[in-house]
């Protein structure tokens, strides 16, 4: 195996934008040429004319050009031409077998999604473990891979990370990769692909370049909150076509919990990604007798604090293969009071918390996602309950994730395809272009 080093970097100045960074010698591991495969995630609802109508043809397909042109609001003149682009790209395919009986000529001939030949990589790189998905144009999973996420020194780890999304991507013969998305905690910095990762030990971590390197394609690279963000907005499937771009004019709030706490705003179509990285609610105040933790939210409601708990409390053993999460959440399904009283307060806690970022906010939708609220549905209610208790301004419904317990592999999924939804002819292109040159 190759091992790669990471190249070392001046950090900007305090106050300086992330843009800023400034890159080491040109002899160093990673020259500016390189960056120019790093592209910085598009978490929106695009309104270009090739997007449009890639996404009128992605949602609606098998659909005829006027179908489009009536969806998209756009000329039937314009989508004639985005589709021929769209079909010299590859990403679109006629199905003449679907043309209306009688019509003549070829904008009567119906396109769809040429889905089959490509996928794209999604890495989410966790505390503790790291997914790696394969997902189709329509953003839906082909499959997935989980690993501990590697330790040790920073280069090393890297090296390994990028290693096994190589193995894994070489066990796609039949499909061509497209683009790589990673999402991830910490402080990100998209327009470079480097990453801070506190928990990590891992600073200035060269994650996208390393990738870019390792795999002969474009990465992008977002923090993870803001990705399940994007996955809600994109993937999420509350929209059954596209809309003009004034329907959008909406505010969104996304709340995640699991090891770590965190949320995202989307506004007018767009998820926020302040330039400085994401805003933290880890700090805000929290107290429950039951689960301890230091009157912080997510020290009080982590899944480390809960297990912690559990094993103080004896519901678990102190050690040992049955001394997990899942054993905590089995034995409040069989009854044990306790558990389920654990996990009550672990829910009340959580409710209350989303209720002090709504009155802040005051989003026209309010979304919560992470296994704190999947893998335990059972605790929703009372999280509503002191979410509604707790809030000062009109009831608002409280909506769970479309995704479940696959948030994560959606959030790294549409990280790899936002490129590709908001240019899908740029995209293209810039993906075969690093191909060959990878070659």
């Amino acid at each position: 195996m190759t091992t790669v080093t990471a190249a070392p970097i001046r950090r900007p100045a305090r106050g300086a934008t992330s843009a800023k960074r400034t890159l080491a010698p040109a002899g160093a591991r990673y020259p500016q040429s390189r960056l120019l495969h790093i592209v910085a995630p598009s978490l929106k609802v695009a309104d270009g004319a090739a997007a449009s109508v890639f996404s009128a043809v992605r949602m609606r397909g098998p659909i005829a050009r006027d179908a489009v042109a009536q969806r998209t609001q756009l000329s039937i003149a314009t989508v004639n031409r985005q589709v021929t682009a769209l079909l010299e790209a590859g990403i679109l395919r006629e199905r003449a077998d679907l043309a209306v009986s009688g019509a003549i000529g070829r904008p009567r001939v119906p396109v769809e999604v040429n889905h089959e030949p490509f996928l794209t990589l999604g890495v989410h790189i966790g505390a503790r473990t790291t997914s790696i998905v394969a997902t189709d144009l329509f953003g839906r999973t082909l499959d997935v891979v989980e690993t501990p996420t590697p330790g040790g020194p920073q280069a090393d780890a890297l090296a390994s990370l990028a290693a096994s999304a190589r193995r894994y991507l070489s066990r796609w013969h039949r499909r061509r990769a497209l683009w790589v998305g990673v999402a991830a905690g910490g402080v990100v910095d998209s327009a470079t692909g480097y990453l801070d990762h506190a928990r990590l030990g891992w600073h200035d971590a060269p994650v996208g370049p390393v990738l870019a390197e390792a795999l002969g394609l474009p990465v992008s690279l977002a923090s993870h909150v803001d990705a399940m963000a994007g996955a809600e907005l994109l993937l999420g499937g509350r929209r059954s076509a596209p809309e003009p771009p004034a329907a959008h004019a909406r505010t969104s709030l996304y709340v995640y919990a699991r090891e770590t706490v965190g949320y995202a705003l989307s506004i007018d179509g767009r998820v926020h990604s302040p330039a400085s990285g994401p805003g933290t609610i880890a700090a805000l105040p929290a107290q429950s007798e039951l689960l301890g933790g230091t009157g912080q939210l997510e020290s009080t409601v982590s899944d480390e604090a809960v297990l912690t708990a559990a094993r103080k409390l004896q519901i678990v053993p102190a050690e040992g293969p049955a001394s997990t999460l899942p054993a905590v959440l089995r034995a409040a399904r069989r009854g044990n009071e306790q558990a389920v009283a654990l996990l009550g307060d672990r829910a009340r806690v959580l409710g209350e918390a989303v209720a002090l970022l709504r009155d802040l906010l005051n989003p026209d939708d309010l979304v919560v996602g992470g296994q704190a609220f999947t893998e335990y549905p059972e605790g929703m209610p009372l999280v509503e309950a002191a979410f509604a208790q707790r809030s000062v301004l009109a009831p608002r419904d409280i909506r769970v994730t479309a995704f479940g317990n696959r948030v994560q592999e959606a959030g790294a999924g549409i990280v790899s395809l936002g490129g590709l939804y908001a240019d899908p002819i740029g995209a293209m292109r810039r993906a075969q272009t690093r191909r060959i040159a990878a070659v």
